[in-house]
């Protein structure tokens, strides 16, 4: 069973969040919120208040945190926080750094929007996204993926010829400048 998201609004007055940096402390909360307990309210403030809050990595490598029960994603709560609204999309980190939570750094995008801007996997031996090595033709060949198909963009003597045809499709597929970047490129 999931949880309800807290609102923006909530979030607020919860945690400080700076989007020139994109860190997140929590902020001293009242004694109201801790039913008039002075002992629960003290302490907490004491243990918790201006310390990092969203700072747990996943296993994807994505700030995360707990905030009221719920566990959420630091760039959706940099996103709701900042717009006063949580996002209906997927929040994309334009340079590819998962922890780097500046306003900046994110924007709201489609699945397919978000898979135009991905970094190239470590399976990849050309060193470049779309293009690999045939040894039956004993050429380099070209393809891109569009809208759930494979679209082939030619074999090609130089394996640079075939870059630049990779590079072209994604341009005209409007691909994010960003993608197929290397992987510990941040």
């Amino acid at each position: 069973m999931s949880r309800k998201l807290p609102s923006p609004r909530v979030l607020r007055r919860l945690i400080q969040y700076c989007p020139k940096t994109g860190d997140f402390v929590w902020k001293k909360r009242p004694l109201w919120m801790f039913g008039g307990s002075e002992p629960r309210w003290r302490s907490w403030n004491t243990s918790w208040a201006g310390k990092p809050t969203c700072s747990s990595t996943t296993a994807r490598g994505y700030n995360s945190g707990c905030v009221l029960n719920s566990d959420i994603y630091a760039h959706r709560v940099a996103w709701a926080i900042h717009y006063g609204e949580w996002p209906s999309g997927q929040i994309d980190h334009i340079n590819g750094e998962r922890t780097d939570n500046r306003i900046e750094n994110l924007r709201e995008v489609t699945s397919q929007e978000n898979a135009r801007n991905r970094r190239r996997t470590e399976r990849n031996t050309s060193g470049i996204v779309g293009v690999s090595w045939s040894k039956r033709k004993r050429k380099w060949f070209a393809r891109i993926g569009v809208n759930g198909e494979d679209v082939f963009l030619g074999h090609f003597d130089c394996k640079q010829d075939a870059a630049y045809a990779r590079k072209a499709a994604e341009r005209k597929y409007g691909f994010h400048p960003n993608h197929g970047r290397e992987v510990n490129a941040f």
